[in-house]
Order: C-alpha cells, then sequence, then structure tokens
C-alpha cells in the first residue's frame, strides 16, 4: 500500500479545499478531525488497527478560505499548461518563460509566466513574442480552484467527481 496515494480534503460545507498526502489523511483520521466520506479498497493495518485507505474524508469543522486562489508555482503553472510548451507542445526540458522578458518590465504574473521547452526559451531570448517571431499555443490566464481540481480529478481519480 503507497500511503503517499492522494486523499481529497473537503471542507464542513463539502466544498473541496485541498488535496493531501495519505499520511496526512490517515493522521486527520485518527485524530478524529475529519469524517470519512469515500474509502478505496485498500486497507492500513497495524497490530491493533486496520483502517480503510481514504479517497474522500471531510473536515468536522469549517475552515474559511479563499475558494477560488491558486498559488502560482512551478508545480500549478505545469498542471495549468499540462505539462507541455506553450510554443511547440513538446513535453521534455520543460522551464519557465515569461511572455514578456522581465527586463522589459514583465512580471511575475499567471498572464505572464508559461511553460516553455529549453530550445524555445532559448529562441525567444530576452525578446517579445512579435521580436521573436514566435506565437503561443493559448492565451495564459489565471486558473481557479475549480480548475485545478477538475484537472487532478481526470488524471488522478475519478472517483472524486461526485
Amino acid at each position: 500500500m503507497n500511503i503517499d496515494k492522494k486523499v481529497l480534503l473537503l471542507n464542513n460545507s463539502y466544498e473541496p479545499i485541498q488535496i493531501i498526502g495519505g499520511k496526512k489523511a490517515i493522521i486527520m483520521l485518527l485524530l478524529e478531525k475529519v469524517d470519512l466520506i469515500e474509502k478505496t479498497n485498500s486497507f492500513i493495518c497495524s497490530e491493533k488497527l486496520k483502517l480503510s485507505f481514504p479517497s474522500v474524508i471531510k473536515l468536522k469543522k469549517y475552515v474559511s478560505f479563499n475558494s477560488l486562489d491558486v498559488v502560482l508555482n512551478r508545480k500549478n503553472l505545469l498542471l495549468r499548461d499540462h505539462s507541455s510548451c506553450q510554443y511547440c507542445g513538446s513535453k521534455s526540458n520543460l522551464t519557465i518563460d515569461h511572455i514578456i522578458p522581465k527586463q522589459k518590465g514583465g512580471k511575475d504574473s499567471w498572464e505572464n509566466l508559461i511553460i516553455a521547452c529549453s530550445p524555445c526559451n532559448s529562441r525567444k531570448g530576452n525578446r517579445s513574442l512579435i521580436e521573436a517571431k514566435m506565437k503561443l499555443m493559448k492565451v495564459p490566464k489565471k486558473p481557479n480552484r475549480f480548475m485545478y481540481f477538475n484537472q487532478y480529478i481526470n488524471q488522478k481519480n475519478e472517483g472524486w467527481k461526485e
């Protein structure tokens, strides 16, 4: 049994909050901070305990959070851009590229950062898209948490759709 398997954490109101590791989910279950909503076919066993491995858990108390905000980081950029270069579609040697280069006033934002392969990133260099005569496959935009969970459900766990 892989204890690092992912578990969907729901708020008390059944809104998805986060995807957590199995170890953290088991600890939360044992501390009675969550209810088990859906389980897998696997079990965690010890000498005195046999526990169904969770797939979906729900907090017993409501937690206030910004439900639409997604943190801007490499992992989430890769998710948004489907781990492929936004210039050519390659899935290898991936880097992060500023559409408007930092030296020309480009910011670290969802709308200005994309995933690019090293060859395309080098070819574009410190130039704008027009100067480099390059086009993006799609216009980058800030994802919301709903989009993030949908991508994860499609890739990892069909049972989370409900």
